[in-house]
């Protein structure tokens, strides 16, 4: 049985982090060009399947492909401010987990 590889699957590192107190940034590394290609890919990452996995608006996720140091950057709008009431994740460093199973190819879905 062939099963659709995640970016998890690929990645060599994949983290979350603050971007200042109102923004959310996701970094994904690559080992290798073929494996950041793969993740790179159209449709793999794109504003609408970020959206819909946090559950933001897709005209707000920015997504920032850094070909030089096989790295993509996506950036969006924190659900809730940093360190308000309902901050349950004050670093944002357990943001990067639901897009580890986000399937490399479009055409599949999520994993």
């Amino acid at each position: 049985m062939n099963r659709t590889q995640t970016i998890g699957d690929i990645a060599a590192l994949v983290r979350s982090k603050n971007a200042g107190p109102f923004w959310l940034t996701i970094d994904i590394f690559c080992d290798t060009d073929a494996d950041y290609n793969a993740i790179a890919a159209p449709g793999v990452i794109t504003p609408d399947r970020i959206a819909a996995l946090y559950r933001v608006d897709a005209k707000t996720v920015k997504i920032f492909p850094l070909d030089d140091i096989r790295a993509v950057k996506i950036s969006f709008p924190r659900p809730t401010t940093q360190g308000g009431v309902r901050d349950r994740d004050m670093h944002s460093g357990q943001q990067h987990v639901p897009i580890l199973r986000l399937a490399v190819s479009a055409e599949h879905g999520n994993a």
